[in-house]
């Protein structure tokens, strides 16, 4: 009798996979079970808080199929332009069948690490469900952006949808079309999609029923332990935010402080999370006194707090704080992300009180021009505003996990179908990341500061109108900013697009130093220059032209961080070098230790 040839392939243990496969169905039918018993306990919503569709979406796809149905003609053009595809992919998929050699029809984007497994270019087959794929996702988008008659914001909010459907059919996320799932499944008896399914059950308890997807194992980092580690005092601190001074690591610091203002969408410590990337350690290295307001986590008790509350709470009482903790009237100031746009509106308000504490500025990915603010303007029409002031109506907040997964769609890719992947079809435990961990560290928005920064901002853009917006009484004008100002974009930022930031370069009336770098919104801007990533553009014009096109046009690019290059500049605004100041030695006595208490309470453990 003639042996059968090894194939090579490792079939599973009948037992084993019996065993594991009842357990997954024990577990998915505990699964519906609570999902049921949860909706029928929940407390039905009031009329008002009853949104079918409170993204809109459905409106912007009947008007986009309305004006395609339009122009049939070119409706079947697109049909004949994918079967011509799919023509193509056949035939090399047949030659590679053959034994040919085939040239691709359709690649992966680079970086797209969805399709990392060697399997999904060595397999004839799931190479062809790869191109597949990747055709119909390409020609999906191609064919709704191409859809004339529609108006912007419809085209963005149906070409941002668009692509999360085709992100959510991804081969990569089923269990028989991801070669690395079905190979785990084989070799572990089923055992993965066992996990997978715990790790599930795990995310929608800690979610209270809703999916929170575990990104990261947070027993592995401790705020104040391994994250957040920089030596410094609590000196100040009111309800809204603890202001800490870093301990100095020089004998002479420069005579004015160094005072930042970090967003209160996420926690201050994305600049310090560890030694080696930390943006405040390296600045206290530099011979700065650094102060950062590490913002309070807001709930029921700051159901009254404003855009105002957090300039007067925030800025100006750090402000006094600083003098009373130093002696120095006179600072240098940051503002990162929405700090940077209370920051900017800030020091207008100021400028029209005639008070100048506030010697230069510089700007971390802050928008104060809104009207090309990117992908998050999907999420900013009428009907969605109203539905984020009814959610937070109900406690006088927004959960801090509504924000985290609209960030997260924008990297879905990254941010959300990786997780699904690794967690429930793997089964395995998401890799301990410090920037991971940061990210899952939510923070709640004040009902009426956050509609406020919505309208205002965002759909208004009153913040770039002289005079369009009132803070205290006061009309401001951003041309009244005449200070220096140092403002920083990342090439690929999503939340605020480069060129939304460059905008306020035509807006503030004293000199602005533009600088782009690689990356995008955090990588950009925590970059220490030890670690030789990515680049940066400068131009040395004295007056920056009206689109960042022709400042490009002009610009030198130099490898790595732009820290340096901005040291240099604020060095130079920071006065003369003084003997070192020590936390608490001033008017203002060390309340507790750095990171604080305020950063260390979370909404989701």
């Amino acid at each position: 009798m003639n042996k059968q040839p090894d194939s090579g392939v490792k079939l599973p243990d009948p037992t084993e996979w019996a065993k594991n496969w009842n357990e997954i169905a024990e577990q998915s039918q505990k699964l519906v079970s609570e999902f049921l018993a949860r909706q029928g306990s929940e407390p039905l919503p009031s009329p008002t808080a009853i949104a079918p569709d409170p993204l809109n979406i459905g409106s912007a796809f009947m008007e986009m199929t309305a004006k395609m149905m339009t122009n049939p003609e070119k409706l079947v053009e697109a049909q004949i332009e994918l079967w011509r595809a799919y023509t193509e992919l056949w035939t090399s998929s047949a030659q590679r069948f053959m034994g040919q050699e085939a040239q691709p029809i359709a690649q992966p984007e680079k970086g797209d690490k969805r399709f990392k497994d060697a399997a999904w270019n060595e397999s004839y087959l799931f190479d062809y469900i790869k191109q597949s794929y990747l055709l119909t996702a390409r020609w999906l988008q191609k064919t709704v952006n191409d859809v004339d008659g529609l108006d912007s914001k419809t085209r963005k909010k149906v070409d941002f949808y668009t692509r999360q459907f085709v992100d959510a059919m991804a081969p990569s996320n089923f269990v028989m079309t991801n070669p690395e799932v079905l190979k785990a499944t084989i070799d572990s008896n089923g055992e993965n999609l066992v996990k997978g399914l715990h790790n599930l059950l795990e995310d929608l308890e800690r979610g209270k029923g809703k999916l929170n997807i575990k990104m990261v194992d947070a027993k592995a980092f401790e705020v104040g332990g391994n994250v957040a580690t920089t030596p410094g005092k609590v000196v100040y601190q009111n309800d809204l935010m603890q202001l800490i001074q870093y301990s100095p690591t020089t004998k002479e610091v420069y005579t004015r402080p160094l005072y930042i203002v970090p967003p209160w969408i996420n926690k201050f410590y994305i600049l310090d999370l560890k030694p080696e990337n930390s943006f405040i350690k390296w600045m206290v290295a530099k011979g700065y006194t650094v102060f950062v307001v590490s913002w309070n986590q807001p709930d029921e008790r700051h159901v009254d707090k404003t855009f105002e509350s957090y300039m007067r709470e925030g800025i100006l009482d750090g402000l006094d704080a600083v003098k009373q903790a130093t002696g120095e009237e006179e600072v240098t100031a940051i503002g990162y992300c929405i700090g940077g746009t209370l920051m900017a509106s800030t020091l207008a308000w100021m400028a029209a009180q005639d008070d100048n504490r506030i010697k230069a500025v510089t700007f971390f990915a802050a928008q104060v021009e809104f009207s090309e603010a990117g992908e998050l303007s999907v999420f900013i029409d009428e009907e969605q505003i109203k539905y984020f002031e009814e959610l937070m109506s109900q406690k006088g907040y927004l959960e801090g996990t509504e924000m985290a997964n609209t960030f997260n769609m924008l990297r879905a890719n990254d941010l959300i179908w990786s997780f699904v992947v690794n967690n429930y079809l793997l089964g395995k435990e998401p890799f301990p990341f410090d920037l991971l961990y940061w990210n899952a560290d939510a923070t709640r928005m004040p009902a009426k500061m956050h509609s406020f920064y919505l309208r205002n901002m965002y759909q208004r853009n009153l913040l770039a109108q002289p005079g369009g917006l009132e803070l205290g009484g006061q009309k401001i004008d951003l041309r009244k900013i005449k200070i220096p100002v140092y403002l920083q974009a990342s090439r690929e930022d999503h939340i605020a697009p480069f060129r939304s930031v460059y905008k306020a370069s035509q807006l503030y009336s004293g000199p602005v130093r533009f600088l782009l770098a690689g990356s995008g919104h955090i990588a950009g801007v925590i970059n220490p220059p030890a670690a030789k990533k990515y680049q940066h553009w400068t131009n040395d014009t004295k007056t920056n032209p009206a689109k960042v096109e022709d400042w490009m046009k002009g610009a030198t690019e130099h490898p790595g961080s732009w820290w340096e290059d901005w040291d240099a500049w604020l060095s130079a605004k920071s006065g003369p070098k003084v003997k070192a100041r020590v936390p608490g030695d001033g008017k203002l006595k060390a309340i507790e230790d750095a990171p604080g208490s305020y950063v260390k309470k979370r909404i989701i453990d």
